[in-house]
């Protein structure tokens, strides 16, 4: 007999498991396929929040937003090649979806700032860790979880990339989609899975490989520093595109003004992401020369803009008040080496190089236009003012980087992929994935909504087609049996899964016995730094052979080695982590 029939969803970030969690809530089976090692690709970057209007905590604040306001910011930014139909979803669905992380996953999100380009603040984040961190692993947590106690309802394969889309006839041209095949690379074996597909592979904005999208489309992205991991290739595009699916604003990549520089290493490819919320927070750009050049709360592209026609190093300035509003954020900044503490303005401006007076002249201008509401850049919304040279100063450097992909897989506003007659059957795309839906510029924070809201989506659309696709076979087969011809009911072989291998999610492998652990001190552990050892919470790592399956990227493992790194890892892990995912790399315990 055929297995259980299954909707199978391609990417395991936030959109993938908002897909998945959504399919198993209206009762369908689930084979979810990520090609990295872990769940969670860039929906776990994210660092500002999640976008929604007319929701309670805006209520509690006294927020005068709704949906019609926020489709109408929305639409300002996207311009003249706005899809309507999407936008429309992606705004009047923000409330449900935010109330459905918040209440289906118990995140907190009592938290609303204003980001750039938006008329009210709407942008949602808890109270520690950056948003996309805490909304992901919720989500994620709770679909392993589902997965190990449900193995017959959802499966989950790690380290498994998606090939190709299995069509009818002989593909291409907008044939129905079947399945998927992929390759197992855990076991160099290929597979097939037949079944309805929702991709949710993520954007481009990281394509370096040989067809690179971004770099036929947008050759000035394609040279920029990426905020991207490297799972970033626009997978779900390109087999879409091979399968006869339609594109929609290839070439409309975001460019982010905040790629936070690291001093150490300024030439890196891939940026950590200053988060808009710092400007929401009243941080300030400053040029070369110590002065302002734009709003800083104005649109992505604008302020990007602005850094093109000024001159650089740019940097981005909180004062006291602003830094202890992201209290969290900063401390993560600092640790990582990539912000810097000033005890005053006159300590800035010597490091940057500038007179006193300078500084202390931007400041003054700066508090009369928020006294005023008269800023000669067009800002109207200022927070945590005064500047004053006697206070102290959170800085980054910061300069401008490929971000967000706004183009895609062309979808219909129930997230079907559209072929050249239509919709192709069988073929659904969400997220970063899908284009059209942020038109020419999205706006901060509705990334994390995007995930959210089309996930689900195409997670119902899916269901709905599954649930009409089996109904019909199964009054097929009542109908053959009745007759006395063809298959006996209950064998059916539409959406049967041939899978292989571990579900790496998560993992299998075993810390050894306590009693088996050597103890080392601190100095040790800083004499093995070339070894990679590195200390968290009491227990000694050797991360040496973790460092290619680190989502966060070795470079973040390697900036600990020697040292104890307990402070940040618990700024953004829970304390099972290690156990959960990598205790093959506990060698020891620290000395008291």
């Amino acid at each position: 007999m055929a297995q259980a029939p299954k909707v199978i969803v391609v990417g395991g970030g936030l959109t993938g498991l908002a897909a998945a969690h959504t399919l198993l809530e209206r009762g369908v089976r689930v084979i979810l396929l990520e090609k990295s090692p872990f769940l969670g690709g860039n929906s776990v970057k994210a660092t500002s929040g999640m976008n929604a209007a007319g929701t309670m905590t805006q209520v509690k604040l006294g927020i005068p937003d709704n949906a019609a306001i926020f489709y109408d910011d929305s639409a300002k930014a996207a311009g003249d090649i706005i899809t309507p139909a999407l936008t429309r979803v992606l705004t009047y669905e923000s409330k449900a979806a935010l109330e459905w992380v918040q209440d289906t996953f118990h995140v907190d999100l009592s938290l609303v700032s204003r980001l750039g380009g938006h008329s009210q603040p709407r942008t949602h984040r808890g109270t520690e860790k950056f948003p996309g961190m805490t909304i992901t692993y919720a989500l994620m947590e709770a679909l392993e979880k589902r997965a190990k106690n449900e193995p017959d309802r959802v499966q989950i394969r790690t380290k498994c990339r998606v090939r190709r889309l299995l069509q009818s006839g002989n593909g291409g041209g907008g044939q129905p989609v079947e399945g998927v095949e992929f390759t197992d690379d855990r076991h160099q074996t290929s597979h097939t899975v037949k079944g309805l597909v929702v991709l949710a592979t993520g954007g481009y904005a990281a394509d370096y490989e040989e067809d690179s999208i971004l770099k036929q489309y947008r050759p000035d992205a394609y040279a920029l520093p990426t905020t991207n991991g490297p799972h970033a290739t626009g997978d779900g595009v390109k087999m879409t595109m091979r399968a006869g699916g339609e594109t929609i604003h290839l070439d409309k990549v975001q460019i982010h003004p905040t790629g936070i520089v690291n001093p150490s290493e300024p030439d890196a490819k891939v940026k950590f992401l200053a988060a808009e919320a710092l400007r929401g927070a009243g941080g300030i750009l400053l040029d070369r020369h110590g002065r302002r050049f734009a709003d800083e709360l104005g649109n992505r592209e604008y302020v990007s803009n602005q850094m093109k026609a000024n001159q650089g190093p740019f940097r981005l300035v909180l004062n006291s008040k602003a830094s202890d509003e992201l209290d969290w954020h900063i401390k993560h900044y600092t640790g990582r080496g990539i912000m810097k503490h000033y005890d005053s303005g006159a300590a800035l401006a010597k490091d940057m190089d500038i007179a006193p007076q300078a500084l202390e002249a931007t400041f003054k201008a700066y508090n009369a236009a928020a006294q005023k509401k008269t800023d000669e850049f067009g800002k109207k919304f200022f927070h945590n003012v005064p500047l004053e040279m006697c206070d102290t100063f959170s800085v980054c450097i910061v300069t401008y980087v490929t971000h967000f992909s706004m183009g895609g897989i062309k979808i219909d506003e129930h997230a079907q992929v559209l072929g050249p007659e239509g919709p192709i059957p069988g073929l659904y795309a969400c997220g970063e994935t899908a284009g059209g839906v942020h038109g020419a510029v999205r706006l901060g924070g509705s990334s994390l909504l995007g995930c959210c809201v089309f996930g689900r989506v195409a997670g119902a659309s899916a269901a709905s087609e599954f649930t009409r696709r089996l109904a019909a076979q199964r009054i097929d087969h009542v109908a053959s049996h009745l007759s006395g011809s063809g298959d006996q009911p209950g064998t059916a072989q539409f959406g049967a899964a041939a899978t292989a291998g571990d579900s790496g999610a998560p993992t299998s492998k075993k810390a050894p016995a306590s009693e088996d652990l050597k103890t080392y001190t601190l100095e040790d552990v800083s004499r093995h730094a070339k070894d990679n050892w590195i200390v968290v919470n009491g227990q000694v790592l050797d991360v040496t052979s973790f460092l290619d399956d680190h989502p966060g990227g070795a470079k973040a493992l390697l900036l600990y080695c020697g040292k104890d790194a307990s402070e940040e890892f618990n700024m953004l892990h829970e304390k099972n982590v290690i156990q959960k995912y990598a205790p093959q790399t506990v060698i020891g315990v620290l000395k008291s």
